[in-house]
């Protein structure tokens, strides 16, 4: 860490001193922004040491152009309510990221931090605000909708898992691979906790899913059960 202090400007400063974008392209990355070429364990470790990093920090980060220091700032929040029982920490982090959606341009910041900074904190709220996700232009907006889910999948109860399904209806037959893969892993997931609400969901939309999403979806499925796969 640059200094003591949990600051945007100490973040950059690390990241920067480790960046080689010659050895670390970061080829994974499809949108348009520069990169500064860290390791992406190297990111995870050093945005690890700035999890206390104040929010208004966190969102000086989200402003940089580069993409390996809003991705930071996405795991910082995620580390941030990690095991966290504030739940002035979670709501601001949760609030944070979905005001600050614009800032996302890759799938991988969604991926790190929707399922705890969104899902969990909406484990026994309202998932109203995922319906509409579901419903926007923007396919990352989606994906957020699909991917977070999976942080109250074993928190919720049997209405939050009834809603995962919901947004999987939604989404079931979306053209971008950006959010028909997380269906997919939702659904997988899903599977690996309610079965038979899986099951119900598959006898009622197993016609209308390709092959690959039928075939991720029933991954997780018990031996003996429908539409489970060979052995």
């Amino acid at each position: 860490m640059a200094d003591d202090q949990p600051t945007a400007v100490g973040l950059l400063a690390d990241l920067r001193a480790v960046g080689a974008p010659g050895e670390h392209p970061q080829r994974h990355y499809h949108g348009t922004a520069d990169v500064l070429g860290v390791r992406m364990g190297t990111l995870f470790e050093i945005a690890k040491r700035y999890a206390a990093m104040p929010l208004d920090e966190v969102e000086r980060l989200l402003d940089e152009p580069e993409y390996e220091p809003r991705l930071a700032a996405f795991c910082i929040m995620d580390f941030a309510v990690r095991g966290s029982r504030d739940d002035e920490v979670r709501r601001t982090r949760y609030e944070l990221y979905l005001r600050r959606h614009d800032r996302i341009d890759t799938w991988d910041m969604v991926d790190r931090a929707a399922p705890r900074v969104v899902g969990e904190y909406l484990a026994t709220r309202s998932r109203a605000p995922l319906f509409e996700l579901a419903e926007a232009s923007d396919p990352l907006r989606r994906r957020t909708a699909m991917t977070a889910p999976l942080g109250f999948l074993r928190r919720g109860d049997a209405e939050a898992r009834a809603d995962l399904f919901r947004l999987a209806d939604r989404l079931l037959q979306d053209p971008d691979p950006v959010v028909s893969k997380p269906v997919g892993i939702a659904l997988r997931h899903a599977g690996g906790v309610d079965p038979d609400g899986l099951v119900a969901f598959l006898d009622a939309n197993a016609e209308r899913m390709s092959r690959p999403l039928l075939r991720a979806a029933s991954d997780k499925l018990p031996p003996g059960t429908p539409y489970s796969l060979p052995a």
